[in-house]
């Protein structure tokens, strides 16, 4: 199985050009493309002088995480390893992932052990995924999750497509729920790979930072009135909205409940198999 790269990006140009050169080094030198959402920093030009074999795709705004789905519809592999324009894949990491997929066809997602910054400290959702409660087969290679980190993922691309990809409403933070919740409804599998290594190197004080937390809260709300059922949904809704206020969030509140409309016509429960998954990971866990 061949292996992708795609790299969802908005005016990160040097941060993004020091993943290009990781990737590029690569052993196994997929092919990357990079969707531009809509920068104003010269992000499209200068990948194109600095590394002309890498596609750029650039959108008029911004589609957010949904900007992968332009990338994996172009690319021509049968499996797609995310990246953000901070973070890049460990030497042979796509081809353990190609090796695992191969052998498991019904193996949608691989979420890779995130390393974080020069330390190489452990990003503590691995733990989480590590130490899932939800029960697998001995056939899997890893922990099954309901959940993982975009910028640790390799994706099957035929999966990823057949559920339509990350919804473009829910932009970047918390995206990856929604996502995981129906890759499982279709049938596929998702597990945590300790062995297959991504790179995290977000730099502090950048830009949009500040807002990633309320888009979460806002996200993990709106994924629970699209897929939970009522009783669960209140919950979740009740225990975010609290967050909410302690953390001094309340524009999160007035904007989730303007996306209430939109979750209700779109809404589609979990079947009861993923639905209890999802009851177990909430109450042993979250990976």
């Amino acid at each position: 199985m061949n292996v992708g790269a795609v790299i969802a990006t908005r005016n990160r140009r040097d941060s993004l050009l020091r993943t290009l050169a990781h990737l590029a080094a690569l052993p196994e030198r997929p092919p990357i493309v990079v969707v531009d959402n809509g920068s104003e920093d010269g992000t499209a030009d200068a990948v194109r002088s600095a590394h002309p074999d890498v596609r750029v795709i650039g959108l008029e705004g911004n589609a957010g995480g949904a900007a992968r789905t332009e990338g994996v519809r172009l690319l021509a592999t049968e499996a797609v390893a995310f990246s953000d324009d901070d973070s890049w894949w460990a030497p042979d990491a796509l081809a353990r992932a190609a090796r695992i997929l191969d052998d498991h066809p019904r193996l949608a997602l691989i979420a890779a052990r995130v390393l974080v910054g020069a330390g190489a400290t452990l990003d503590p959702t691995c733990l989480e995924m590590a130490d899932s409660p939800l029960a697998g087969s001995g056939e899997l290679p890893g922990p099954p999750i309901l959940g993982f980190l975009a910028c640790g993922a390799i994706v099957r691309r035929e999966a990823y497509l057949e559920v339509g990809g990350f919804e473009p409403r829910l932009g970047v933070g918390g995206e990856e729920q929604l996502l995981a919740l129906d890759l499982a409804v279709a049938g596929w599998g998702l597990v945590y790979v300790e062995d297959i290594v991504a790179h995290h190197h977000p730099r502090r004080g950048e830009p949009g930072r500040e807002n990633r937390r309320g888009i979460q809260l806002r996200n993990d709300m709106w994924s629970a009135w699209l897929r939970r059922p009522p009783a669960p949904a209140l919950r979740i809704t009740g225990a975010l909205a609290a967050a909410c206020v302690r953390e001094g969030l309340p524009r999160v509140l007035i904007e989730a409940a303007r996306g209430l409309p939109w979750a209700l016509r779109e809404r589609r429960p979990l079947p009861p198999e993923v639905e209890l998954a999802a009851r177990r990971l909430s109450s042993g866990g979250s990976g």
